[in-house]
């Protein structure tokens, strides 16, 4: 990297500028120089408050497990340092990768690829390989930006500015003023990416196309500044995606028509939407607290009523095959293994998942045909999968979604068969309310199936539980 710098007549312009250009050669040294500086400060660290060592493998690896046992006991201003620490890297790496597409013949907004999460190592790679292509010599001199330079310096402003002010808006309403509600996730993403879309229309009228994908760069950045700051994990964002996708780019064409207004009373306005949004989030009415939803689930079993009634009150170890569904892996909580102590109305059920036990204390006792108890505790929903330990999300811990009650019903079939039936009632504190009972409702009704199918294979003693015709299946 030295001899790299030392043909290089300014290094701040190489690194944080718009118009020097960047060749394969600069772009993968300077990268591969800060990537270094970066992780040697961050090991240190991690090794001097934990005593653990980082390697460049966890480091770099994008699986949380390879990381989470060095972050524990980290204090927690850890995160806010960290972030902040991390956030000139990301300027740097964004201005570079926008030159690097441009040395390489590419329209200079690929460049902003680099600030979609996950996504990012792709353009890097590709940015990495392609080759220098001849670039045509300007007219005369300048001193200005112009073209898609123009255009691109635009979008990072924009993009910059609206992420910005979509972390601190998530930071002020859930961690605050405790909203989760309609305002949150979708006037948050429709107010940021009209701050982008509006600073990257305001000197310079730009083009509908663009300014959709400025809109879409913007819900990026704030994605990877919430994870980089431990505000969210990346199940909830991807959850929370559809919807801030499609008021992101409602928010971008607002943008792009305040900035043709040419009035500056249309930027005063997006400000002051801005700063009151999170008071009226916590302003908002009840998300859906008090409304009940339902799911249910069944199988046949091949054997009768009487052999899946035991297994039913408490069923062994369900063994993992490998092959367990995507969100269980990425963290959502899974059924293990479930016990009960005592017998009749009164006894307690216990129900151990990856991140917990549901308590369970029976209502309805009616063997061999019905089952039914409340929910007296349970764990969090999921373990967020994040690059930290700790997530400072409220919803996971605070009783957002909360499960209320749960029953079995066993109906007897022909043949010496039972119809095994799981239903669970929840409610979930967040709003637009049926949209999170979309996903809620799927998630719990693939949670019943791994039960019902485990009860169906153990009383059946072999074979596989069969889905009803009603569900479909797994």
């Amino acid at each position: 990297m030295a001899d790299l710098l030392r043909t290089r007549p300014a290094l701040l312009p190489l690194l944080v500028g718009l118009r020097a250009p960047v060749d394969r050669r600069a772009y993968l040294g300077v990268g591969l120089g800060l990537a270094a500086v970066k992780y040697a400060v961050e090991a240190a660290a991690v090794l001097a408050l934990t005593g653990a060592w980082m390697s460049p493998l966890a480091y770099l690896s994008p699986l949380v497990s390879l990381r989470a046992e060095l972050l524990v006991g980290l204090p927690e201003l850890w995160l806010g340092v960290a972030g902040l620490w991390s956030l000139p890297f990301a300027w740097v790496g964004a201005t570079m990768s926008v030159r690097r597409a441009r040395d390489a013949g590419l329209h200079p907004a690929w460049g902003l690829g680099f600030l979609v999460p996950v996504l990012n190592i792709v353009f890097i790679g590709v940015l990495a390989w392609l080759p220098s292509r001849p670039q045509r010599a300007p007219e005369g001199p300048s001193t200005s930006l112009a073209g898609p330079e123009r255009g691109v310096a635009a979008a990072l402003v924009g993009v910059a500015a609206g992420g910005a002010a979509g972390v601190v808006l998530v930071a002020v309403s859930t961690l605050l003023l405790g909203g989760y509600g309609a305002g949150l996730f979708l006037g948050g993403p429709f107010l940021m990416s009209a701050v982008a879309g509006f600073l990257y229309n305001l000197r310079q009228r730009q083009a509908l196309l663009p300014t959709l994908a400025v809109g879409l760069a913007t819900q990026g950045a704030a994605a990877g500044l919430l994870l980089l700051f431990a505000l969210e994990g990346l199940i909830c964002l991807a959850m929370a995606a559809p919807l801030a996708v499609a008021a992101g780019l409602g928010g971008a064409l607002l943008g792009r028509e305040l900035a043709r207004l040419e009035d500056p009373r249309a930027g005063r306005a997006l400000t002051g939407s801005l700063v009151a949004l999170p008071l009226l989030v916590g302003l908002e009415p009840d998300a859906g607290q008090r409304l009940e939803h339902m799911v249910e689930s069944e199988v046949v079993v091949a054997a009768p009523p009487a052999a899946v009634w035991d297994v039913v009150l408490a069923f062994p170890e369900i063994p993992e095959t490998g092959d367990e569904a995507w969100f269980y892996r990425a963290g959502v909580a899974m059924p293990l293994r479930a016990r009960i102590e005592g017998t009749g109305p009164g006894a307690v059920r216990h129900c151990e998942f990856t991140t917990g036990a549901f308590v369970e204390p029976v209502t309805t006792w009616d063997p061999p045909h019905r089952l039914a108890f409340d929910v007296r505790s349970q764990p969090a929903p999921m373990a967020e999968l994040s690059p930290w330990t700790l997530v400072h999300a409220p919803h996971i811990l605070d009783g957002t979604l909360t499960s209320r009650r749960g029953a079995f019903v066993l109906e007897p079939l022909a043949g010496g068969r039972t119809r095994l039936i799981g239903r669970t009632w929840y409610t979930i504190d967040m709003g637009p309310n049926a949209y999170w009972a979309l996903w809620v409702d799927a998630l719990v009704h693939r949670i019943h199936l791994r039960v019902l199918d485990h009860i169906g294979r153990v009383a059946a003693g072999t074979g596989r539980a069969a889905p009803s015709p009603r569900d479909g299946g797994a």
